[in-house]
């Protein structure tokens, strides 16, 4: 069984092996029951959406570890996959912009993920 960070760093780095732009990764474990970690990303086009979103579930899939639920709309602009312990938000720039998780979640630490990427 995986730990609340390694789905965080399989995630962040299935994210960024298929270009995700301006990944963050909030550590959310010291304000909310919620999850542990949030992870954040935005995606250039509905068919990144989408390749993004399939990612996640595979790669953790082949880990054993399915999400809890699926919701958003791709050609909304947004997804949101939850695997309990981390919740992924992915977004197109204009919903990312609107919805400000960055801020809204401000008290959250902004975990270092440069050992994790390419970045």
């Amino acid at each position: 069984m995986l730990t609340p960070k390694e789905i965080a760093d399989i995630i962040v780095n299935a994210l960024d092996n298929k270009k995700a732009q301006d990944i963050k990764l909030l550590g959310t474990h010291n304000i909310t029951v919620l999850a542990d970690y949030f992870v954040i990303c935005t995606a250039n086009s509905t068919t990144q959406l989408k390749t993004l979103s399939d990612e996640v579930e595979r790669v953790l899939k082949e880990k054993g570890e399915m999400p809890l639920r699926r919701e958003g709309h791709r050609s909304g602009g947004w997804v949101l996959i939850d695997f309990a312990c981390v919740v992924v938000h992915l977004f197109l720039q204009e919903a990312r912009e609107f919805y400000t998780l960055e801020r809204l979640w401000g008290d959250a630490e902004d975990v270092d993920i440069s050992g994790i990427t390419g970045i």
